[in-house]
């Protein structure tokens, strides 16, 4: 119970420092969102006055403090450039991002979980260099040239495949998968690379172990060796990059979101930063915060369900 604590403290000190940097630098940035909102023509008369029914003329501490309250109550301010509450544009865009999320994911633990282990049963044989040197391949690709290679030479032969746009699922789920698909393969073959290495080390390095060798003398069929012990002792560093991955995930939709023209946060961020427009900026800046916080929140609360050591530690 005190681990969980602890971690739960954390989380909350962490969000609250990110609130703090978020709003401070958004203070002293160039443009002033007023003028933004009334054009270069506004008389000092109209800048003033909505400067007070804004509340920007108060102290920084007070505007602080109303944010923060406004964070606890999921009232995020009106977006400038929509003139319409914050949490109503998050709520309409995070159903995208997040299925794109999910759908990465899905395709990065699916497919790098059983191509690592298949390697480390076949280390340094002709299968397990190949992967070792496609999965190279694979991390040095930039995420919008392969988007736009999937468009070229998937979306554009394929007539399933949606090159740009979003269908949701309640509309239709095959719709939905061809909208979702290349953008999330995009996201997911760089970071398929990455676990599939860590996949692979951490699964040679309890091969290596003594215990691996007594199951073996049992009588324990191979399978049966790699699924229920080894594997089972190799989740702990294989969580860890995973859990990284899906905060890189989460996080990390803005440019291919951009490349499909996916209406989902990470374009609507684009172009809230175009338009200076800071409460909307703001208010994605702290979900992006909250979602990767929870994240590594529920990471670390596996590793107690994993390994009780950690707990007792």
């Amino acid at each position: 119970m005190m681990y969980i604590l602890r971690r739960f403290i954390l989380l909350i000190t962490t969000i609250l420092l990110v609130s703090i940097i978020t709003f401070g630098v958004f203070q002293i940035l160039p443009g002033d969102p007023v003028r933004t909102m009334l054009g270069t023509e506004a008389d000092p008369t109209q800048i003033e006055n909505l400067r007070s029914e804004l509340g920007l003329n108060r102290p920084l501490y007070e505007q602080y403090t109303d944010w923060m309250k406004g964070l606890l109550t999921g009232e995020l301010g009106n977006s400038i450039r929509f003139s319409m509450p914050v949490k109503d544009l998050l709520f309409d865009r995070l159903p995208v991002t997040m299925s794109l999320a999910g759908l990465t994911l899905v395709f990065v633990l699916l497919i790098s979980l059983p191509l690592g282990m298949f390697a480390a049963r076949r280390q340094n044989k002709f299968s397990d260099i190949s992967l070792s040197t496609v999965t190279q391949v694979g991390m040095a690709i930039p995420s919008f040239w392969l988007g736009m290679i999937l468009i070229l030479y998937i979306g554009m032969q394929f007539s399933f495949f949606k090159i740009s746009g979003y269908i949701p699922w309640t509309q239709s789920v095959a719709g939905a998968l061809s909208t979702l698909i290349l953008p999330a393969l995009t996201i997911a073959i760089p970071q398929i690379a990455v676990n599939f290495r860590y996949v692979r080390t951490a699964i040679l390095e309890q091969v290596q172990l003594d215990y691996v060798r007594t199951v073996r003398s049992k009588g324990m069929s191979e399978q049966n060796v790699m699924y229920k012990h080894v594997l089972k002792n190799s989740m702990i560093p294989i969580l860890t990059v995973f859990g990284l991955i899906m905060a890189e995930v989460v996080a990390g939709t803005i440019i291919v979101e951009q490349v499909f023209s996916l209406p989902g946060v990470g374009q609507l961020l684009i172009t809230a930063i175009s338009n200076r427009d800071f409460p909307l900026v703001q208010g994605i800046v702290m979900y992006i915060t909250v979602a990767v916080v929870m994240i590594n929140f529920t990471v670390d609360i596996l590793y107690s369900v994993l390994d009780p050591r950690i707990r007792l530690r």
